[in-house]
């Protein structure tokens, strides 16, 4: 397999244009063209990773989080990343990394993470906004069915719990072929009137090419009209962070230590807890302070998150319960989900997690 292989199918889980415009997934180093020998699943990249890496004989590391994320200027050695990269391009090790790209998909590692918590149902807690797109096309009657099924099965048509989605009206158009042409119906030079189906329907933007290509592999004409405007309703299939409800809802204390056993911390930093149930749970894995409002305004009495400051314990307002779980604690099972998505893709390929630890954060 080659790492473009890889590269196609992780996009195809979490696109890349979902990321924020402050990451820096993808392909960080190495060759598209070049062969995978094994795949190295962990949370960030360090030296000892790529020591282990080679141990173990794989060629990729997959990370979560990004080893460049700000701008780097020179390779020098001086500073460790500069290290990891200069030793990664040595040992012909590729470097990937999905990150917010991850953190925002529907069926990502947050909400692996908060049904790890006994919520059933959950939703996106802040959808994306001005990502879908409406495409409009015309075809011939007989035709209709079998594009709408192309749109379909490329990925268009998705609204909440719905797929399949599609309004359709029947009405004539009208084109005349000119010399060139190879017209599918109506003659050379003469104006022809079809009864046709107007089909629209909506996808994400970063669908395009795909939904786009299967409209014009399925149409039979050979100029395919269609229009694609952009849209400004909210899309509850991508976005950061998760809310739902908790299948039995418990006491605080002790939903906060099921917590603690869950992500494996020693300590857990919250704020005052009211002395209410715990119905409605929000998380957000890594940092995700910045969706405190959000969490309190849908209604959750509780919000997990990591990389907590002083001043949010006060913005909780007594209205709800914030706990930090750590960074590392919060994204540490974004290993497990890739490796599940990765193995049953590529059974036959050697994907390991890695051993080592890279949480830099120690407790005492």
């Amino acid at each position: 397999m080659k790492v473009s292989e890889l590269c196609s199918f992780i996009e195809h889980l979490a696109p890349l244009s979902l990321q924020e415009n402050y990451d820096n997934s993808g392909l960080i180093v190495g060759d598209m063209d070049s062969e995978l020998t094994g795949i190295l699943i962990t949370v960030d990249v360090t030296p000892e990773i790529l020591s282990e890496a080679k141990a173990r004989k794989c060629n990729l590391v997959y990370s979560h989080h990004p080893v460049i994320f700000k701008g780097m200027k020179r390779l020098t050695g001086e500073h460790v990343t500069e290290r990891i990269v200069m030793d990664a391009i040595k040992s012909g090790i590729a470097l990937y990394s999905s990150h917010t790209n991850l953190d925002n998909i529907l069926e990502g590692f947050n909400k692996s993470l908060i049904l790890k918590f006994g919520v059933e149902n959950p939703k996106v807690l802040d959808p994306v906004q001005n990502r879908l797109c409406k495409l409009v096309t015309f075809c011939p009657e007989a035709h209709a069915d079998k594009i709408r099924d192309a749109l379909f099965a490329a990925g268009a048509g998705h609204i909440g719990n719905y797929d399949s989605c599609s309004y359709n009206l029947q009405g004539s158009g009208s084109f005349r072929a000119l010399e060139d042409a190879t017209p599918f119906v109506g003659e050379k030079n003469v104006i022809h009137f079809e009864n046709e189906v107007r089909i629209e329907t909506i996808f994400p933007n970063f669908m395009e090419k795909r939904i786009i290509s299967a409209l014009i592999m399925a149409h039979p004409y050979e100029e395919v009209a269609y229009d694609i405007y952009p849209l400004k309703n909210t899309w509850t299939g991508a976005g950061a962070g998760m809310v739902g409800d908790l299948g039995s809802p418990m006491e605080a204390p002790a939903f906060l230590q099921k917590v603690k056993g869950i992500c494996q911390i020693p300590y857990l930093r919250h704020s005052k807890l009211p002395g209410k149930m715990i119905r409605r749970v929000a998380v957000c894995g890594g940092a995700g302070g910045f969706l405190l409002s959000t969490a309190r305004k849908a209604g959750a009495d509780i919000f997990l998150t990591g990389d907590l400051r002083y001043h949010d314990f006060f913005d909780a307002q007594d209205e709800i319960i914030i706990a930090d779980i750590g960074h590392y604690e919060s994204e540490q099972f974004a290993k497990e989900w890739i490796f599940s998505k990765i193995n049953e893709k590529f059974p036959n390929f050697a994907v390991l997690i890695s051993e080592v630890n890279s949480n830099p954060v120690n407790y005492l």
